[in-house]
């Protein structure tokens, strides 16, 4: 799965990993939040609770991650993903192209089929043939051939899935169609753990995959949660922006983490379905506030790909969404309602 990172001040926030701290005593709760840190989803989880002892709940977030590893992983050859794009599910009777599935991975798919078509395919779930090739993580990472990429574009094209949400089966309509939940899954899945949290009657919590920043309700004391966007290309406790958060997600994707250098070119992991290559649009970072953390996932990545006009447009035009786009030259462009939201204060 794709990282895009945030840090909290109580968190910072970059566009691919992160790391959390844990809160002040107040005078509302004077015993402190209870934290947990694992390496979970390709990335670090940290799940912090400030109005509860109970430290199985934060076991039982970590479980929840590995449950939908096991259902979102594209590389993971036991996850359920992973045998749909290899066909190794059964097909259902009668048909050759679809298979039945869970509720989460139909619920996620048709949620990428709806930003897919939302950014005319700027943002693509079809583009697993592409990002196979790239490999990010890899010790020494290289370009890979021209020729691959060229020959995986044609296989990248979102309108060859479809979902039946009634049924839960999705078809998928060429051989090599293949899809990539990476810049979606952890949203959905923060969402699922503020579900599970909510649900023990937890009503202050963080909740950070790998810079996806959730935030429940707000501190004990009733104040908000400070939430630093980390400044990029720079050190990690170094901000270019702090926010009050309450109960909101805070969801970046940005260029200088998930990269590497080649003769002399930075190549970062936000690739364009078109051209087979990373996006290079002068935008170096983009962060989505938004109710849900699905919705940040694909929008951050969706408002990179379509550019700071096209992609400020976007988000203005959707209820509940603010968003600031950082561009090359380290200038901050806001939503226009941004700062009568949100509380922010750039830093230098």
């Amino acid at each position: 799965m794709f990282t895009a990172s945030l840090i909290l001040c109580s968190a910072v926030l970059s566009g691919c990993s992160a790391q959390t701290k844990s809160g002040e005593n107040t005078a509302a709760d004077s015993r402190e939040p209870i934290s947990a840190t694992e390496i979970k989803l390709n990335t670090v989880v940290t799940v912090t609770i400030y109005d509860s002892q109970d430290r199985d709940l934060l076991t039982k977030c970590m479980n929840l991650c590995d449950k939908y590893e096991k259902v979102f992983s594209r590389t993971a050859a036991d996850s359920e993903l992973y045998k749909l794009n290899h066909r190794k599910l059964t097909p259902v009777e009668r048909t050759e192209d679809t298979y039945q599935v869970s509720d989460d991975l139909a619920e996620l798919i048709s949620e990428g089929l709806d930003y897919s078509e939302l950014s005319k395919g700027a943002f693509d779930i079809a583009i697993e043939p592409l990002t196979s090739l790239w490999d990010f993580t890899a010790e020494d990472p290289q370009v890979p051939e021209d020729s691959l990429i060229q020959a995986a574009l044609p296989k990248c094209d979102y309108h060859n899935i479809s979902v039946d949400k009634d049924k839960n089966e999705i078809t998928l309509k060429t051989d090599d169609t293949a899809i990539e939940l990476g810049a979606i899954a952890k949203g959905y899945i923060a969402d699922r753990l503020k579900d599970y949290l909510i649900s023990q009657n937890v009503k202050s919590a963080i909740i950070n995959l790998g810079g996806n920043v959730l935030c429940i309700g707000k501190k004990p004391d009733n104040s908000a949660f400070k939430i630093g966007i980390q400044k990029p290309f720079a050190d990690r406790s170094e901000t270019i922006a702090v926010m009050d958060i309450r109960d909101k997600s805070v969801v970046s994707s940005g260029i200088y983490e998930r990269c590497f250098e080649q003769d002399g070119i930075l190549y970062h992991h936000l690739l364009n379905p078109k051209t087979g290559y990373p996006y290079d649009n002068g935008l170096i970072a983009v962060t989505i506030i938004s109710d849900k953390s699905v919705d940040g996932d694909a929008l951050s990545t969706t408002c990179f790909a379509l550019g700071l006009e096209d992609g400020m447009k976007l988000a203005e035009s959707l209820d509940d969404v603010q968003a600031f786009f950082v561009t090359s030259d380290y200038e901050i462009h806001y939503t226009k309602d941004f700062r009568k939201k949100i509380k922010v204060s750039e830093t230098e």
